[in-house]
């Protein structure tokens, strides 16, 4: 196979797309604040008992269902899905109060189902000094000082992948859930994963199949089929994590920052967040990179400036017959394929929504968020408002030449 500048476009979007679904997961802080006075809930319905509209959301794409919910309801409403009272939030205003200016109010957290499945010591549902700690332990896990030696490692990745497509009639969106969970083993386990990859994915792709599932441990459900895979899981990362002790060498990978003898993490612990990284950056990743294909497809004049900056970056340094090695020095060199990734992130919206809880009762425009609630920010509405980005369906990278820099001075 031809060598192709596909293969540092391919290794540099997984790195950036990998390291910011990661810091996404774990940007906020939590204090306190007074209760409100007694107010009415947001109006909405809340479904079946238990069920809630769950099957309404997932049986139709879960974008028609907040939009017609807005519709009626307006940019703030109740319903209850997997298990749980929400209150959903499409506005910018109300995302920025959940978020940003009253985040201390609303913790991270999901489903009960995903809870159970990715550990309950995972980062994702924690605050203060454990949280903290575990944060730290995967910023310096995905550095630039880290990963840049990964780098060539990424490469080689993205070269196999392209020689298995060819001539293949493949499924893009399967095929980069494969490579984006190559690239994650890597980042976790250094070169340590190809004598593990096999049996991680194996067990890896049960348990996501229950990610959404109603938490029923009955036997024949998704649920119950997830939870023994998480067990089988468990059980080979104990064995990874033996071994590695046995060995007594030092790793710069996720879970040589987690074995540090100055952590204090018990295994579990660890098990819980080497699933909880793989679950925060398989599929999101994969999402994104499925829809930079179809938009550079559709729009060839981008596809023509991308590829001429891969190949600018591919002649670079090249020695006779020799390929060129990409190196963390080139992937600043791709302003083109790095709009292309911010516009690609804005216009498909790969996550539709977050689940953030209230942490007591909190007021937002007259109406009570109980706590306990979870609350959804409709991240798809913010980000197609023509109030933000002008011609909002519209794929169009250009938009973060300037308009990015004027607004972080204007802020």
């Amino acid at each position: 196979m031809e060598f192709s500048p596909s293969v540092f476009f391919l290794s540099f979007a997984s790195i950036l797309l990998l390291v910011g679904g990661l810091l996404f997961k774990s940007l906020l802080k939590f204090f306190a604040s007074d209760r409100p006075q007694s107010l009415p809930l947001p109006p909405g319905t809340m479904g079946w008992p238990y069920m809630g509209e769950t099957f309404q959301l997932y049986s139709q794409d879960p974008n028609v269902f907040f939009a017609s919910k807005r519709k009626r309801y307006g940019s703030i409403f109740k319903t209850h899905i997997l298990g749980c009272p929400c209150v959903m939030i499409s506005s910018p205003e109300a995302a920025k109060f959940v978020l940003v200016t009253k985040s201390h109010l609303f913790k991270p957290t999901f489903p009960a189902s995903k809870e159970r499945m990715l550990g309950k010591e995972a980062i994702f549902f924690h605050q203060g000094a454990y949280h903290m700690k575990l944060r730290k332990l995967v910023l310096r896990a995905f550095l630039p000082e880290a990963i840049k030696y990964i780098v060539p490692d990424i490469q080689n990745i993205a070269k196999d992948s392209l020689q298995y497509w060819e001539g293949r009639l493949i499924n893009t969106f399967q095929e980069m859930k494969s490579y984006t969970f190559n690239v994650a083993l890597l980042s976790i386990f250094g070169k340590d994963e190809v004598l593990y990859r096999e049996d991680l994915k194996r067990c890896y792709y049960i348990l996501e199949k229950g990610y959404n599932s109603m938490p029923i441990n009955l036997p024949g459900t998704l649920f119950n089929k997830s939870m023994k895979a998480r067990k089988d899981l468990a059980r080979i990362l104990a064995k990874i994590l033996s071994t590695r002790r046995q060995m007594k060498l030092d790793h710069n990978d996720l879970l040589g920052s987690f074995m540090g003898d100055k952590e204090g993490l018990t295994d579990d612990q660890i098990a819980d967040n080497i699933i909880g990284v793989i679950f925060a950056a398989r599929d999101t990743t994969a999402s994104v990179l499925t829809w930079i294909l179809k938009y550079l497809g559709e729009n060839p004049s981008v596809l023509q400036a991308v590829t001429e900056e891969q190949e600018a970056i591919m002649r670079s340094e090249e020695k006779g017959d020799e390929e060129k090695i990409l190196t963390w020095a080139d992937t600043k060199k791709m302003p083109i394929t790095s709009r292309v990734i911010q516009e690609t992130l804005r216009v498909a919206s790969i996550l539709s929504f977050t689940f953030r809880e209230a942490v007591e009762d909190v007021e937002y425009e007259g109406y009570l968020i109980p706590k306990g609630w979870k609350v959804l920010p409709l991240f798809r509405n913010i980000h197609h408002s023509p109030e933000l980005f002008p011609d909002p369906e519209k794929f169009d990278p250009s938009r973060f030449e300037v308009r990015t820099c004027s607004r972080e001075v204007a802020s």
